[in-house]
């Protein structure tokens, strides 16, 4: 079974946030700090009295019962909630539709009238089971911050009405809501923008998984949520091979790609198949198209190119102008990528975007243009990045001035 607390720390990642939004239902949206707080005594009294009763057989049977039990300690405290007392009390940690309640939980945390910023924040807290702190740093903001959003967040679900899914005619719109939000938290896993990790696979695996909880109902099992997670798949296969023992980020060039996860790669690749065969057809599953690409053996940049032309048109953004610019460069030659990044320079959306004036010194480089590629890198080594991203920055930087001498 393990070790007591490596046991209550499994749990606090993969089944916390199922037993809050259980509790939740039951209680309603407007309680959901009672939820929350139940579950933390729960993880609280595992860690005092399992190191020495020994884990239970079933550890996240005992967490349910033990942070129910809390919370209906509270309830025949409050004479407004003991009408929930019998609702509660049935409560079965056996029978339990465990990946319902966590689903219209999901979906309720990312309701459209909620900014997005307390979208992420309330889902990873609700939902993922992540700290104020671990939140703040993956959003690169300080705690306070986080902290006001949950707060005003939770204010709003209290009118929010029972802990349900929402009727058809809303469902489309709020997956959409759900769909951003993992895409962003898978990003932040992916490529850390802060800190002294390259990669922060808890986040990359915390997005899989609620992704996964889309497709296991059928009123949520949508194509562009197939797309979605297809594409964070193929994505996730190639982290083994993202940084090197030292921690240092590798380019796609350098990766050993003996240790990507090829059941990962298969996985993506079925799911991806799954969601391409309707009409709908979005941005997720030309991304998942390209990335698809990218695990093959041989790389078809004429292909991943064409793909980025139909991106291009379907999310016009300067990011997606710059991965676009990489493609071109790599099937036309650095000189054509530089003169479309020099183009989006003069876009403000990209002011401070380190990967911009990091690809221009990586293009400059292949160029045969080593002084003014370093100074492309020393302009991205000026803007903020995790550590690993910025040692990489600097390993370039002494290959232009190698080049140069």
């Amino acid at each position: 079974m393990g070790e007591p607390a490596g046991v209550v720390e499994h749990l606090f990642r993969h089944s916390a946030g199922q037993i809050v939004a259980t509790l939740a239902r039951t209680l309603g949206p407007a309680r959901l700090d009672l939820a929350e707080e139940a579950v933390a005594d729960a993880l609280e009294q595992a860690l005092r009295t399992w190191p020495h009763d020994g884990v239970p057989k079933n550890p996240r049977g005992w967490l349910f019962r033990a942070a129910r039990n809390r919370a209906l300690d509270v309830l025949r405290r409050e004479q407004t909630l003991r009408a929930k007392l019998p609702l509660l009390a049935a409560l079965d940690p056996e029978t339990e539709q465990r990946g319902d309640a966590e689903l219209a939980m999901i979906l309720l945390c990312c309701h459209p009238e909620l900014p997005q910023t307390s979208q992420v924040a309330l889902t990873l807290k609700t939902v993922g089971g992540l700290g104020v702190n671990e939140i703040a740093s993956a959003l690169l903001t300080r705690p306070a911050t986080v902290a006001q959003r949950l707060a005003r967040a939770k204010r709003w679900l209290r009118g929010a009405g029972p802990l349900e899914l929402p009727p058809p005619e809303q469902l489309h719109a709020r997956v959409d809501s759900v769909l951003s939000v993992l895409y962003l938290l898978f990003t932040e896993g992916y490529d850390a923008t802060s800190g002294d990790e390259a990669v922060r696979g808890e986040l990359c695996g915390e997005a899989i998984r609620l992704g996964r909880l889309l497709l296991a109902d059928p009123r949520t099992d949508l194509p562009k949520a197939r797309a979605l997670v297809g594409l964070l798949l193929l994505q996730a296969s190639r982290l083994p091979a993202r940084v090197d023992d030292a921690g240092d980020v590798l380019l796609l060039a350098e990766q050993d790609r003996s240790k990507w996860d090829r059941t990962m790669i298969a996985e993506g690749t079925r799911t991806f198949a799954a969601a391409c065969t309707g009409t709908e057809h979005t941005a997720y599953h030309v991304e998942a198209a390209i990335a698809l690409c990218h695990v093959a053996d041989d790389t078809d940049w004429p292909r991943i190119l064409s793909l980025y032309e139909r991106l291009v048109e379907l999310r016009p953004s300067p990011v997606v102008r710059l991965n676009r610019a990489i493609a071109l460069a790599m099937v036309h030659g650095p000189r054509a990528g530089i003169i479309e990044l020099e183009r989006l320079e003069r876009d403000p959306r990209l002011a401070g975007y380190r990967l911009l004036p990091a690809a221009l010194g990586e293009l400059s480089l292949r160029a045969g243009e080593p002084a003014r590629a370093a100074a492309h890198y020393r302009a991205a080594l000026a803007l903020p990045g995790s550590e690993p991203q910025r040692r990489l920055l600097r390993r370039r930087l002494a290959d232009c001035v190698a080049a140069g001498q």
